[in-house]
Order: C-alpha cells, then structure tokens, then sequence
C-alpha cells in the first residue's frame, strides 16, 4: 500500500525513499524508470528502465502497459526477448547503449510507479535535469512482437 504525502509524491512502505511520479502520460516508445517495488518474485521487483507500449485508455488514465529492459543479455535469448540499441544511451547505471526487452514480462503498472531519469547535478549549483529515452518504430514493431510471443500468442504476430 502507498501512502499518499502530497501531490505526485509517494512513500513506500517500511522505506524512506520518496517516489516522484510522472506528471503527465507518456508517450509509446518513451522510456522511463518503473519502481516495481511491492511486487512479488519471480516478478520484477526493482526499479528499472522501461518501454511504454500502451497509449491511454479512456477511463484508466492512471495505468500504462510496459516493458521492462535489461543491460544483461537473456541466455538463451527468445522469441519474446528484443534488443534494444539507444540512439543516447540513458543515465548510468543504466548506460549501456545496448539494451534487452523483457517481453514475456509486460505489465500493467499505475503512473504512480513511473518517473524520469535523473541527470547528475551541474557542478555549480545548477539545477536537477531530468530525462527520457526513446524506442524508434522499429524498435516498437519487434516489442509488439514480442508481447505477443510472451503471451504465448505466437500465431498472430503475422499480422503485425
């Protein structure tokens, strides 16, 4: 359970790091941090970079559809796995151009769980940057295809 402490911030339980969640609905192929904590193993239960692959439904704007990504490569890699090149890699640790998309692992999760990527603090009292990744439409396509393998819905990727 989270505990609402204002707006757009959130506590974990028996935590003390606060949560910031995304102040708008991000876009397909944006790729933001998810805080999978509360989830249950074999589940993702960390914080990791995803890929946004559902637009906003009427009625259930606070939940997105996303993918999860991986700096480590699948062994043996799947039908439901995509490698992912970033065009700008994202903030470490996370900076490796190279990325796997864990297809057979989408899930719906609330905005709530969503922020950006925290740039490093400029070194003269700048203030904090904040940004995102991007998939192409490429990138996009295979992911699709890949949801489909992971839901062991092989056959219609055909019709992709």
């Amino acid at each position: 359970m989270w505990v609402v402490i204002e707006f757009a911030r959130y506590i974990a339980p028996n935590s003390l790091t606060f949560i910031m969640a995304l102040s708008y609905y991000p876009s397909i192929g944006e790729i933001v941090l998810c805080d999978y904590r509360g989830f249950i193993e074999p589940e993702m239960i960390k914080t990791r970079p995803v890929v946004v692959v559902s637009p906003r439904l009427r009625r259930r704007g606070n939940l997105i559809g996303v993918v999860p990504l991986s700096t480590t490569a699948p062994k043996p890699a799947e039908a439901y796995h995509c490698l992912i090149q970033l065009d700008n890699p994202l903030p470490a640790p996370f900076d490796n151009p190279i990325m796997w998309a864990k297809c057979d692992m989408y899930s719906v999760v609330a905005m709530q769980r969503l922020d950006r990527f925290k740039e490093a603090k400029q070194r003269h009292g700048g203030a904090r940057q904040w940004r995102v990744g991007r998939a192409n439409t490429l990138q996009i396509a295979a992911l699709k295809k890949g949801i489909l393998c992971g839901l062991g819905f092989d056959s219609l990727t055909i019709h992709l």
